[in-house]
């Protein structure tokens, strides 16, 4: 072989392999962009960004919105930090100039659905070439806007919640009114501690006391022989309000913050989920002792509390969804989705329980289900995704299991048989909520590319009909 075919073979095989620095571009073309509107842009991105995270989105669609509307504008390249409580981005326009660096703190966030589903409505307008100005001025009117729903509604749905869990659980109408009692005390509590700036940690103490202290006085009369009270089950009042407390935490949020690889926003998360759980834990607790200490006692359920019938879970969670839907700002459609989502959760959990699989399992399943028809639902009617799943997924939370667990702890007394017995309850009560975390990241996870694949098959068909 001559030593230039030999040649050319060694140069082609090296090309096959190695990449050519001189083929790669040093530096890319950048729109020139006046600082001042670099400012306006670089704003409005941020702004939109913290509002959308300040009212329930996840870390990961903040940054897509902030480097989209960025984008949109002119301006590529543009870097997003998101972390729990602030959220920073820099622009730099070339190695003469300064970057421009914008940071805003994100106060106590406070799901406001409509309000997500206006502000991801804007972002699509952005997204279809909305003028600057009309976006910057579109946004001040969506960012003064109130809660959709005054106090006093916020209060009745709470309590309606510990309805829908009553009648999941196929309750009796006097376990149901007293749930609804307790329940709605609760919330007038956490509501006035709220109005006093107290911070959420003892709000949700206050709220696991006032329910621990009107079931034990309800128990306490079914002991002494009063008539309405006599074959009430404690424990479903005490479920109903665990599930309350816990329905506003931000689980779905925390573990998809995790997965996208958003460290510290999740770490920040699950420490606040956390901090909420052991403040409903601590309040229970002290309601539970100083009941004991006055010689009241609440009967230990020596077994599990099943659901009730197929049309009582259904119905029970319809009303829980729709009551987690109104507490958190949601709209119309968004309430209605919401009450689907939550019968197909409730269905295949009952569907996977009876093939054998352990509650853990089945609250994923059915969480997972909810999720993933909850992100195509939401793709055609332009719903944020996380209010329709977080509301759906409410219903399967482990309130009973909770419950029996801190009880058997109280009744223990030190010993470590005593012990098992409560902690058994915990860890399936944790078992669940992993199950219910991981599931519906799952759904969103295997929703999303179909999603997108959708999407793109409808603008195609958009541009054959035009």
């Amino acid at each position: 072989m001559p030593i230039e075919r030999q040649w050319r073979l060694l140069t082609t095989v090296r090309r096959a392999l190695n990449t050519d620095p001189s083929h790669v571009a040093l530096t890319e073309l950048q729109p020139i962009v006046g600082a001042t509107v670099v400012v306006h842009i670089l704003d409005l991105a941020l702004r939109l960004g913290e509002s959308m995270f300040a009212v329930g989105a996840s870390a990961h669609d903040v940054t897509f919105a902030i480097t989209r509307v960025a984008k949109v504008y002119g301006l590529a390249g543009v870097h997003v930090e998101v972390t729990y409580d602030a959220i920073s981005v820099s622009y730099h326009r070339g190695e003469d100039d300064w970057p421009t660096t914008l940071m805003r703190v994100v106060r106590a966030a406070s799901p406001d659905h409509a309000k997500l589903q206006r502000l991801q409505a804007l972002f699509v307008d952005i997204t279809d070439g909305m003028d600057l100005a009309e976006a910057r001025s579109t946004f001040r009117v969506i960012r003064r806007t109130p809660f959709l729903y005054r106090p006093i509604v916020v209060i009745f749905a709470r309590a309606l919640l510990a309805v829908g869990v009553a009648i999941l659980y196929g309750a009796a109408p006097i376990i149901i009114l007293l749930s609804f009692i307790a329940a709605l005390a609760a919330a007038l509590a956490q509501a006035g501690l709220v109005r006093l700036q107290v911070p959420s940690f003892f709000s949700q103490i206050a709220g696991g006391f006032v329910i621990t202290a009107v079931t034990t006085v309800v128990s306490a009369l079914g002991q002494a022989g009063f008539a309405p009270f006599v074959d009430v089950n404690p424990s479903i009042i005490v479920a109903s309000g665990i599930v309350l407390m816990l329905s506003g935490l931000t689980v779905v949020g925390a573990a998809q913050d995790a997965i996208d690889g958003f460290a510290l926003t999740a770490v920040g998360r699950i420490l606040d989920l956390t901090m909420q759980t052991l403040g409903v834990v601590l309040g229970i607790l002290i309601g539970l002792e100083i009941a004991r200490v006055f010689g009241f006692s609440i009967p230990l359920p020596t077994d599990a509390i099943p659901f009730g019938t197929l049309v009582a879970q259904i119905g029970g969670a319809i009303i829980i969804s729709v009551a987690v839907a109104l507490f958190n700002g949601a709209g119309v459609r968004i309430i209605v989705v919401s009450a689907l989502l939550s019968t197909v959760a409730i269905i295949a959990y009952s569907m996977t329980l009876q093939l054998g699989l352990q509650p853990g399992a089945a609250s994923g399943v059915g969480a997972l289900m909810a999720s993933f028809i909850g992100i195509l639902v939401a793709r055609s009617m332009h719903l944020p995704s996380v209010a329709v799943t977080t509301a759906a997924i409410v219903p399967l939370v482990p309130g009973t299991a909770v419950f029996r667990g801190l009880l058997g702890m109280v009744e223990s007394d030190g010993t470590a048989e005593g012990m098992l017995v409560g902690i058994d309850p915990l860890v399936l009560a944790a078992s669940i909520g992993i199950g219910l975390a991981a599931g519906a990241s799952l759904g969103l996870y295997l929703g999303t590319p179909l999603r997108a694949t959708l999407a793109t098959v409808s603008k195609s068909r958009a541009r054959v009909r035009r």
